[in-house]
């Protein structure tokens, strides 16, 4: 049979799990268990990369593609990017992945399959056991039996049993985000399921659902594929076009209204990780029931989560707090209270600061960033410069890098030459700037900003990463 396209979505902000998860770098591309384990992106497309699966679908933020790509490349898997010039919900989303999807391999099914939540258990079989009922039509959408009645998630109540394919049921009713009463109702009846946002089906049968559902939809998704560019980073869908889909996930625009759809339980843990009770939640506790990730003293301490992303922290005589520490910013909140973080975010944005949406330490293709010091007249950001790597530096008034360590080669549009350790250079705004790392190891570079010209954006293009 086909293999299954995997459809990984990566869009969203995980605004709770602020300082973590920012605008720039959200909670997909951020590492499950602290420093050096998988992202959560990652995690995801590696839990389907077995028999019976093919090569990926991406579909990100304009913004992200780079993140992505490097991500990718750090778990050696090819994949096909889209990326989106605004979000639009899920809805456009898929449907730009199917019609993709379609014009690469005709009849081919697809799994959607968020890129932000945590699975443990045999996935992959229950969703292959689906490839019948998916080749002959059928949209398949995967449930979880609820553990407790939770008013955040969706659920799918069991229509009952089909003959004709063993394990999957017909869907009953869907029902958002109930209040509690309903949510226990739901959960204490057996027969209702957390709606998991993984789904399976062809990606010719959702065309054809948007396209009977909603043509404004299917005309605007069409004309932002026909109308993209193609270039190194994926598929950019074109602005003008993609604005017009529809602002809504696929479950509203076609699984409620579709005579097709079918409900798979799973028989897996899950969790959407939705914020840091659920982090918490997640993790392998000590004895005293604590989560501890990075350099973490905990004396007394029972029931809380501790990550620290660089220095000591230590936590005395606590029980079910969080406590967040990142080189910019800490969090300390109750185990239930956190999902009032997001009102921390709200706020930063409302005052426009960077802690809103940019860490100080930023990893890029050809290295890594770092702010040092900021004012309302100048920023100092370190640049560590991977070896063969390269970058180009957008001039400014007043801006100026001072070389660090490493074999540096500066070219200023006309000619090379190499930057001793300590020599300064001023980056005229008629010049253009790149920098080479001539080394085998990472070098350091100063780069200053001055009289109101710093950015939001680190002023960088990348080159090459030869």
């Amino acid at each position: 049979m086909e293999e299954i396209r995997p459809v990984i979505l990566c869009g969203g902000t995980g605004s709770r799990l602020w300082p973590m998860s920012r605008t720039q770098s959200p909670k997909q591309f951020q590492p499950v268990a602290g420093k050096g384990s998988l992202t959560f992106f990652q995690a995801t497309v590696q839990r389907h990369r077995t028999k019976g699966f093919g090569r990926p679908v991406v579909v990100t933020a304009a913004q992200h593609a780079k993140l992505v790509k490097q991500q990718l490349q750090e778990i050696q898997c090819d994949a096909t990017i889209i990326c989106e010039p605004m979000a639009r919900n899920t809805g456009p989303a898929v449907l730009a992945a199917a019609m993709v999807i379609d014009a690469e391999t005709p009849g081919a099914l697809m799994l959607v399959a968020p890129s932000d939540h945590i699975i443990q258990g045999n996935l992959n079989s229950p969703i292959l056991a689906m490839r019948a009922a998916a080749m002959d039509g059928r949209i398949v959408t995967f449930g979880i039996r609820p553990t407790y009645p939770e008013t955040g998630y969706g659920y799918i109540s069991d229509g009952g049993a089909f003959s004709t394919y063993d394990g999957l049921h017909r869907v009953a009713q869907f029902v958002e985000k109930p209040p509690l009463s309903r949510a226990r109702a739901l959960m204490q009846s057996g027969c209702a399921y957390w709606a998991s946002g993984i789904s399976l089906y062809g990606a010719k049968t959702i065309m054809d659902e948007f396209a009977r559902l909603d043509k404004a939809t299917f005309k605007a998704v069409r004309h932002a594929i026909d109308r993209g560019e193609q270039g190194h980073q994926g598929l950019l869908l074109h602005s003008d076009s993609f604005r017009r889909a529809t602002n809504e996930p696929t479950e509203r625009i076609v699984f409620e209204h579709s005579k097709s759809v079918a409900l798979a339980p799973l028989d897996v843990e899950w969790s959407d990780v939705g914020c840091w009770t659920s982090m918490h939640a997640i993790g392998t506790p000590d004895e005293a029931g604590n989560v501890c990730q990075g350099d973490v003293i905990s004396v007394g301490t029972t029931n809380s989560l501790v990550r620290s992303d660089g220095r000591l922290v230590a936590v005395v005589g606590m029980s079910d707090v969080i406590v967040v520490d990142t080189p910019d910013a800490v969090l300390v909140t109750a185990r239930g209270k956190c999902q009032d973080v997001k009102k921390v975010t709200e706020t930063l944005r409302a005052e426009a600061r960077r802690e809103s949406h940019q860490h100080v330490q930023r990893d890029h293709v050809w290295g890594q960033s770092q702010s040092v010091l900021t004012s309302p007249d100048y920023e100092m950001t370190v640049l560590k410069i991977n070896p063969s790597a390269s970058i180009n530096i957008d001039p400014l008034p007043g801006r100026q890098i001072i070389a660090g360590r490493g074999d540096l080669e500066l070219f200023d549009g006309f000619s090379r030459r190499t930057l001793s350790n300590g020599e300064r250079v001023l980056l005229e705004v008629s010049e253009k700037f790149g920098l080479t790392n001539r080394s085998n190891d990472r070098a350091e570079v100063l780069l200053v900003t001055m009289n109101g010209t710093v950015s939001p954006e680190l002023p960088m293009r990348d080159v090459s990463n030869a």
